[in-house]
């Protein structure tokens, strides 16, 4: 047994409705996309950011992609030893028929949310993108993402943000964003990292919109235990 799960997470209204839009979008995405080429070219996404960031493409320790989605880094994958973790994989597996675990033979599937992933071990390596602000919790998963991390453990963050605090504010109050529970600025995740023992290393702005910018960042954890 390598893992254990809290039990079943009710969730916030918020997240259970953007949990149910989330596949909905899935399921339109990839239906409109030859599935092969999708995968072909997300591969070279993910190689694209990994280089960019100076972020290691393999490890031979353990990685957690946390909030996977059905195309996430496990793809490459990224380590011989890497678990996939999203609270919706149950239904992707379902519904894209790529997802077999015959296929990924270096990946552990796992359908949890991320504040309830408990593994027996820690991880060398974690990304979380376009996932932490999906979660319910928004404090407790920076804080699990914190507590699976190994000392001197890297995490790559990547999200969209706010540019304006504004409207900021205004997204939190009204649904203008109804897939993204969580409405925060860089700043925000700044803080948030560094009031848990993480030292950045690169922040990247890889797509500036109008409203939104998505927004990377790599750290260390600086953490004796």
């Amino acid at each position: 047994m390598t893992a254990r799960l809290s039990s079943s997470r009710p969730g916030s209204w918020r997240w259970r409705l953007a949990q149910w839009l989330e596949i909905r979008w899935w399921r339109r995405y990839l239906g409109r996309h030859a599935l092969d080429q999708y995968l072909d070219d997300k591969r070279d996404y993910w190689q694209r950011l990994l280089a960019t960031l100076d972020f290691p493409e393999t490890s031979e320790g353990r990685w957690l992609d946390a909030g996977c989605g059905p195309a996430g880094l496990f793809l490459l994958p990224p380590s011989p030893a890497t678990d996939a973790v999203d609270p919706l994989l149950d239904q992707y597996r379902a519904a894209f028929p790529h997802l077999r675990e015959a296929d990924f033979p270096a990946v552990t599937f796992h359908s949890a949310p991320l504040e309830d992933w408990r593994p027996t071990y820690r991880y060398e390596h974690i990304s979380c993108c376009n996932a932490i602000n999906h979660v319910d919790d928004w404090s407790a998963a920076l804080d699990r993402l914190t507590t699976l991390a190994t000392p001197g453990g890297r995490l790559l963050l990547g999200v969209d943000v706010h540019r304006w605090s504004w409207c900021k504010v205004l997204f939190r109050w009204l649904p203008g964003d109804m897939l993204h529970p969580h409405q925060h600025d860089a700043r925000d995740y700044q803080q948030a990292l560094l009031a848990r023992g993480w030292q950045i290393e690169r922040m990247h702005t890889w797509k500036k919109g109008l409203i939104f910018s998505y927004w990377l960042v790599t750290a260390v954890l600086d953490r004796r235990d």
